[in-house]
């Protein structure tokens, strides 16, 4: 059976290109992967499984379940004699479930944008049990994010960390509530990192970014908005979504990365709206066949196959052809990783951008605009 990507509720996701937003270019074909120094000293000793138990009594009380009450108009019809009879709409009301992190001792949670965004009701049961009305503060449906708020104080909440430096193989406990059981743990590692599933993909969104950290955690339905924690009690994932072909979990799971969800939730919270910079880009990742032509020792980097003109990187200097190797000072090797990196910065900030041209690395500094190629604050 084929694999599908769910969201553990349904979600409604679009794109639409703006000014300056960059895309993947249809030269894409497979993600270009590199391989990182391995140390070849011995291990000074055997693996140890990190114990989890203060992780969780630390955490469990800043993930709370969130319900959503939404109305849906239906047709309603009625037979008469082989006769279909208009009756006009009935009203139905519809409730969902999902997860949610304080991240406030004041009562803001962030969650995914597909857990709230056609709520008109929103209530948010913390793990003593009780049940308080919540408010949307801001969404996010570019990144899947939102915030919500709840009048409350002196609540548990769980830190950011930092989602860059999580390595591949590390730990890791996923908690939510699924199929409504509060309060779930589960542990496993960290099984990739920079995942781009292409699953916010409707039109309507400007510019998604899509960088998840893959994980064997099991997550299912009602999960969308938990936390993935690390051994120090930090928040380094929003879990989102999971690979299955029959909607139940079956090895794999997504989350957004903490550093992601820092950025959106601080934007949300001043502004209202996310202020996303770009690069004014369109490119493609390099793969063999690709590193070959251009005549690169081994594939990396990202390809520039368009530049759009009077953007932060026509200004720059960066042209067709060119290679990013580097975006504040971090690699970049796929779509995801660009994405992520400059995802992280508003219109106006300067990135320092490394790439290779005719063989030859440069650095160069740009300033970032916005969707529509200036650098003004959007606010909702």
């Amino acid at each position: 059976m084929r694999k599908t990507i769910l969201f553990a509720a349904i979600a409604a996701f679009a794109m639409f290109p703006g000014a300056c937003t960059a895309q993947n270019g249809n030269e894409t074909s497979q993600s270009a992967q590199t391989t990182s120094a391995v140390s070849q000293q011995p291990l000074p000793g055997l693996l140890t499984q990190t114990d989890f138990t203060e992780v969780a009594a630390r955490t469990i009380d800043a993930v709370v379940h969130i319900k959503t009450e939404m109305t849906k108009l239906t047709p309603l019809y009625q037979s008469f004699f082989g006769m279909i009879i208009d009756r006009g709409v009935q009203r139905q009301t519809y409730n969902a479930f999902g997860s949610g992190v304080i991240i406030s001792s004041d009562g803001y949670i962030v969650t995914n944008n597909h857990v709230v965004q056609d709520a008109e009701r929103l209530t948010v049961t913390l793990n003593d049990r009780r049940e308080l009305p919540a408010r949307i503060v801001g969404i996010d449906p570019a990144t899947d994010l939102a915030v919500i708020k709840i009048e409350a104080t002196g609540l548990r909440s769980i830190p950011f960390g930092n989602s860059d430096s999580a390595r591949i193989g590390e730990p890791v406990l996923a908690i939510g509530n699924p199929f409504n059981l509060t309060s779930t743990v589960t542990a496993g590692i960290i099984s990739a990192k920079a995942r781009y599933m292409d699953i916010i993909n409707n039109p309507g969104v400007e510019s998604t970014i899509e960088s998840f950290i893959q994980t064997d955690a099991a997550v299912n339905s009602g999960n969308s908005g938990g936390a993935l924690v690390n051994g120090r009690a930090e928040l380094i994932g929003i879990n989102t979504a999971i690979a299955s072909g029959n909607g139940y979990y079956t090895g794999y799971s997504f989350a957004i990365p903490s550093n992601i969800a820092r950025k959106v939730t601080s934007d949300l919270r001043q502004y209202g709206a996310v202020q996303r910079g770009y690069l004014g880009v369109n490119v493609a990742e390099v793969t063999g066949e690709l590193a070959a032509k251009l005549h690169l020792d081994q594939p990396r980097g990202i390809y520039v196959a368009r530049v759009i003109p009077k953007c932060a990187a026509d200004k720059a200097g960066i042209r067709e052809g060119d290679v990013l190797l580097k975006v504040n000072n971090m690699e970049v090797n796929t779509y995801a990783s660009m994405m992520e990196e400059v995802g992280l910065f508003n219109p106006g900030d300067n990135v320092d951008v490394v790439f290779l041209r005719d063989g030859k690395e440069h650095t160069v500094t740009l300033t970032l605009l916005n969707s529509q190629g200036n650098t003004q604050i959007v606010r909702k």
